[in-house]
């Protein structure tokens, strides 16, 4: 596996931009390693950070790299500072950086499969909403999404305080495109795909009651949708549990 480190410009926010990567090596056959062939484009995780974390963050508080490679899959972990992933109310385009541009650009960089099937989002906390609201108004991209702890109710805007309003503006609206109860609730209601979900959340962790709302709310629509809780506070041991959930939760395909 290599871990790199990409800086580049985003023409979308108008700032240079980072994103850490881990990539499956293309041949590998030291002892203990399957040999893999050139040409290979690999699953992808897309994997989103919390509030006051960064591109580094589940590099340096899991074993992400070392879960990672016993599946050949990528993980591309960007930077989105704390925009909660949306067009900010007041601030940058971080919405159309994450669900389009970046997406892009890691394509383009990098040896990643092009494939639905092969492409997945997860995040804990703020990545949590991320990456549902990244499963749920891009299914046509995302074949699963994972939520870590998420904070997945925006209209409890006193939660986060400045940075919850500098997002979504001063009282974030129910019903509107970034409220995932509504958005599961559309997307439930249309012939579209719908991608997989996952979602955990420790017992003793300050958003476990806005996650059961969501789970009981995923529950009464036609989503393939799991569901896992114990205990656990919002904290990186908990995390580093569950992301190995995750990834065998995975719907990976064999990769030849």
């Amino acid at each position: 596996m290599a871990l790199i480190d990409c800086k580049f410009f985003s023409e979308t926010l108008g700032l240079s931009s980072s994103m850490r990567v881990i990539l499956p090596e293309q041949i590998d056959a030291r002892p203990g390693h399957d040999a893999r062939a050139r040409g290979t484009r690999h699953a992808t995780l897309y994997l989103l950070h919390g509030l006051g974390d960064d591109e580094t963050i589940w590099s340096r508080r899991t074993s992400i790299e070392r879960y990672a490679a016993k599946l050949n899959l990528a993980v591309v972990m960007p930077n989105v500072h704390r925009s909660f992933y949306v067009n900010m109310k007041h601030g940058l385009r971080y919405w159309d950086f994450v669900s389009d541009e970046l997406v892009h650009k890691a394509r383009s960089f990098f040896p990643l499969s092009l494939r639905r099937e092969d492409t997945f989002v997860a995040g804990l906390s703020m990545g949590g909403y991320g990456a549902f609201l990244l499963g749920l108004r891009k299914p046509e991209q995302y074949a699963a999404a994972a939520s870590l702890s998420g904070a997945l109710d925006i209209t409890l805007a006193a939660r986060h305080g400045e940075d919850h309003a500098l997002a979504f503006g001063a009282e974030p609206r129910a019903g509107s495109d970034l409220d995932l109860f509504e958005l599961a609730q559309k997307l439930a209601a249309s012939d579209g795909r719908r991608p997989r979900l996952y979602q955990c959340c420790g017992t003793e962790d300050f958003l476990y009651e806005e996650n059961v709302r969501f789970r009981d709310h995923l529950r009464a629509l036609p989503f393939d949708h799991t569901y896992e809780e114990g205990p656990g506070e919002h904290e990186w041991s908990y995390w580093d549990r569950m992301i190995q959930r995750v990834l065998d939760w995975l719907p990976l395909r064999a990769q030849t």
